[in-house]
């Protein structure tokens, strides 16, 4: 069983950063790819992909959304990743959730078997 726990979330300015972590519980999260989703507050908006990184953290994929703005990353142990998020806009604003999966990296939620609880980032205009 793999439990991941995100934190770093929070309130930041338009144009502003800020970098969210997970850190996972098992040492076989070494194999484990994974990613990281955002659900908005509003009414009816569904999980959507963010980014991903392979488990040896040399693959990696962004939405659209994000790409040149946020960049993720692997710890030296892999059983921590990093979303660094740059140029924040305040369409940002959603909770952040950590994802994991075994094999390789998927865009897909429904392809993710362990999530964490969820941290919320804020971007005021």
């Amino acid at each position: 069983q793999v439990q991941l726990v995100e934190s770093g979330g929070g309130l930041v300015q338009a144009g502003g950063s800020l970098r969210v972590s997970c850190a996972a519980s098992a040492r076989t999260f070494l194999i484990y790819a994974m990613g990281w989703f955002r659900q908005a507050p509003a009414p009816g908006k569904e999980r959507e992909f963010v980014a991903a990184v392979s488990w040896s953290g040399d693959s990696t994929r962004f939405a659209d959304s994000v790409k040149g703005r946020f960049t993720i990353s692997r710890g030296n142990g892999k059983n921590t990743m990093y979303l660094q998020m740059n140029s924040l806009k305040p369409e940002d604003t959603a909770v952040y959730y950590c994802a994991a999966r075994p094999g390789g990296i998927a865009v897909v939620s429904g392809l993710y078997d362990y999530w964490g609880q969820g941290t919320q980032v804020t971007v005021s205009s």
